[in-house]
């Protein structure tokens, strides 16, 4: 997940604002079920639970009188009918159950006057039959119910309410069936019991690494019966302004995981272990990566229900629901935002080759996923994952619309980063869209106004919009561009100082269009995919034997560099040169106008020794090492907290606006000099208390001639990233500041005008 903070990684709290929940709830609002003109009781025989879809149970059988009327749904033009079930004779041992059509909305599982209505899209679908499972009652067997497509189905949304479930701790999911024409995109397969794809919460594998649940079902659950949420009498939203935003994008399971987190072995890796030890750091802005399978967060299984395997103990989808409630609230009243990493390109299910059938594959592969048509009902893969969402068709769409409600108005998030966005602006046959209608009705959407929303605007197809992703002014972007060459200047490749400047001072080349802003670029040198900051300076090639793909998986383009030896070394001179250039990154990161985002663990210098591609290993290459924080919690870890809080507290790193001549003096006169690697710059500010900063990526030192301070100010010192810990980074300043400075090979200084 993505956290935001309006203070950084700091000892001492900071005052931050607030502002009250939006609490738009959705349209879908439950009504009552439509009862039939005669109701009996229906008997049904149980059969075992279903495993992967063996063992179908008896199904129930309807036919009697039926009543009609016309209705609207998703445009088409459909009839409901009620009619009198009749019961089969069956054992008098079996359940007992009354039952109704019901109703098509909302989909998914709601609690309505007569009962417990279940609902459920299928345009393609010859026979539905719902699943019901009791853990605590009938020996955990299956109940299973087939619905009539002449009373069950209004369009193409099959339904059903049942009077005597259980309100909570009741299983469920569909078996569906129909053509099974494989070339014309249909991949139906009644033996498999499905996953509502609009479960709210999901029953599935509880414990990480558990082989022996390793091909579960997954299946929704409900709770009607539970009391809501205590968000307290005095809780509100932090609602910080974008260009306040520091962005710490981290995991929650690998946040606490390790041993080193001296958490107890219940809560580590979970929703709980993150409120115990982010308090410890308070961080300005967290990235939470769930819902998903790996440890990077990706095969998403649904897009409404928490993870549960971040409950704690293993505590199943209700504490996972109520433990992510508990999180957000202390982060809330940390003053810290939560953005979560959502995807919703492709889904768990893969490819044809390798298909892994839990919900929408079975539900109707030809709506939910991109089919190439002309190669025979192919799926599309513009995700690398196998499968391609159709997230523009209008089902799709307002699946994706309804789970982010979902996580504003129940969860109380702040906003999402999406996952390659790009595929969400490709229209039903892939090709690209200049004004996708999804990517729009985000941005208008009326629950969703107060969330930030950010995209990484590529996919693995090549759609590469940085700087040019459809945004109506709202949508935020990672600065892809930034990254590359923020890494390629501090590195000292020739030719780069212009575009630093550029980079450092906005990206107005990218971003000044129409009403949007510096802060619609996500600056990051170092996200989850890739090198962390202290591989970056200390491999010059990946190294991912570890994953098992013979070392064909991750980027080769990391503009890094090892500072002179491959991996681990002791050479004292070595490691001081790449100690300066995690803090030369980390300056100019928060120095530059626009959102900055840092991954975790790089405060303290986290090493995957080498490997750039590290999304499937849930071991100490992607846990966060608590015994090397406190190793490095004086230096290293000290300049980041020191560079935030001072970013913080210093207007000119975060404008509104871009900056104009009055807000910049680039002491240069030789932009055209390729050689040349070291800039100086001015940012001035209205009081007088303006800023030098000064970059020299040379090898040789730089004396550099300091301009004149405002009147009746001083220059001091605040940062020369040459020093060792605590003289790099003094706050307030080291006075006696001359004409000139001599600024060391690879490194940066920061002056502050103060009287």
């Amino acid at each position: 997940m993505l956290l935001h903070h309006h203070h950084p990684l700091l000892y001492d709290s900071i005052a931050t604002k607030a502002s009250l929940i939006v609490s738009v709830m959705s349209n879908n609002t439950a009504r009552s079920c439509i009862g039939p003109s005669y109701v009996s009781e229906m008997r049904l025989k149980l059969s075992k639970r279903a495993s992967g879809g063996n063992a179908p149970g008896l199904s129930s059988k309807a036919r009697g009188h039926v009543k009609h009327w016309t209705t609207n749904v998703y445009g088409q033009q459909a009839q409901e009918r009620v009619l009198e079930e009749e019961a089969p004779q069956v054992s008098e041992t079996t359940p007992s159950i009354k039952i109704f059509p019901g109703q098509a909305f909302p989909l998914g599982v709601s609690e309505v006057e007569s009962g417990i209505n279940f609902a459920i899209f299928s345009q393609h679908a010859s026979a539905v039959t719902l699943c019901l499972s009791f853990p605590e009652r009938w020996d955990n067997k299956m109940m299973e119910l087939t619905l009539d497509p002449r009373v069950n189905k209004t369009g193409d949304i099959w339904h059903i309410c049942i009077e005597d479930l259980p309100r909570s701790n009741v299983l469920y999911g569909y078996r569906i069936d129909g053509p099974r024409d494989w070339h014309r995109g249909h991949r139906f397969d009644s033996s498999i019991v499905l996953l509502d794809p609009y479960a709210k919460l999901v029953e599935g594998r509880r414990y990480f690494g558990d082989e022996s649940k390793k091909f579960s079902n997954f299946l929704g659950t409900y709770d009607f019966e539970s009391l809501p949420f205590d968000w307290g009498e005095t809780y509100k939203l932090p609602n910080i302004p974008e260009k306040d935003l520091v962005i710490y994008e981290m995991n929650v399971r690998a946040f606490t995981f390790d041993e080193s987190s001296e958490l107890d072995p219940k809560i580590r890796g979970s929703y709980l272990g993150v409120i115990e030890k982010v308090m410890d750091m308070l961080i300005t802005a967290l990235g939470l990566l769930f819902l998903k399978i790996n440890t990077w967060g990706y095969s998403t299984i649904n897009f409404f229900a928490p993870m549960s395997r971040y409950a704690s103990d293993g505590g199943g989808p209700l504490n996972a629901s109520r433990e992510f409630k508990e999180m957000v609230k202390a982060l809330h009243g940390a003053g810290i935002e939560v953005i979560l990493d959502v995807v919703y390109n492709h889904t768990n299910e893969a490819d044809d080759a390798n298909p892994y059938t839990t919900s929408f594959r079975g539900i109707d592969n030809k709506v939910y996923y991109m089919l190439d048509v002309n190669n025979n009902g192919q799926l599309l893969n513009f995700s690398g994952c196998g499968n391609t969402l159709n997230c523009n068709h209008p089902v799709v769409m307002e699946l994706i619309l309804n789970s982010l409600r979902h996580w504003v108005v129940d969860y109380h998030v702040d906003g999402f980063r999406f996952d390659l966005a790009s595929v969400l602006c490709r229209g039903t046959d892939g090709s690209p869209l200049n004004a996708p209608p999804i990517i729009r009705a985000i941005a208008k959407d009326s629950v969703l106004s107060r969330c930030k929303i950010i995209a990484e605007p590529w996919d693995c197809g090549g759609l590469y919009l940085v700087g040019g992703f459809p945004n109506w002014d709202r949508w935020a972007e990672w600065n892809g561009i930034y990254r590359d060459d923020i890494r390629r200047y501090i590195k000292g490749d020739t030719g780069m100082k212009g575009k630093f400047a550029t980079r450092v001072s906005g990206s107005a080349d990218l971003y000044k269009v129409n009403k949007r802003k510096p802060y619609h670029s996500v600056n990051f040198v170092i996200a989850h995919d890739g090198f962390t900051l202290y591989d970056l300076v200390s491999y010059n090639f990946k190294h991912n034997d570890a994953n098992g793909e013979g070392g064909n998986d991750g980027g080769n383009d990391n503009f890094s560099w090892n500072c002179g030896f491959e991996g681990e070394t002791d050479d004292i001179s070595i490691k001081s040169l790449r100690s300066r250039q995690m803090k030369n990154f980390h300056l100019a990161l928060m120095i530059s106008q626009g959102t900055p985002m840092m991954l975790m663990g790089d405060e303290y210098g986290h090493t995957r020794y080498g490997n750039n591609n590290s999304y499937g290993l849930d071991t100490t290459i992607n846990h966060f090492q608590w015994g090397q924080l406190d190793t490095w919690k004086s230096s290293l870890f000290r300049f980041f907290a020191k560079a935030i809080q001072f970013r913080q507290t210093h207007h000119v790193f975060h404008r509104e606006n871009f900056l104009n001549k009055g807000d910049v003096t680039w002491h240069e006169d030789n932009w055209d000099n390729y050689e040349s690697k070291f800039l100086a710059f001015t940012l001035h500010d209205n009081n007088g208390g303006d800023i030098y900063l000064a970059f020299n990526a040379h090898d040789y030192s730089v004396r550099a001639s300091i301009p004149r301070p405002p009147v009746n100010k001083s220059w001091f010192r605040v940062v020369d990233t040459n020093l060792e810990s605590p003289d790099d980074f003094v706050t307030d300043g080291v006075p006696g500041i001359g004409s000139t400075y001599n600024i060391a090979s690879y490194s940066s200084i920061l002056l502050e005008a103060k009287l």
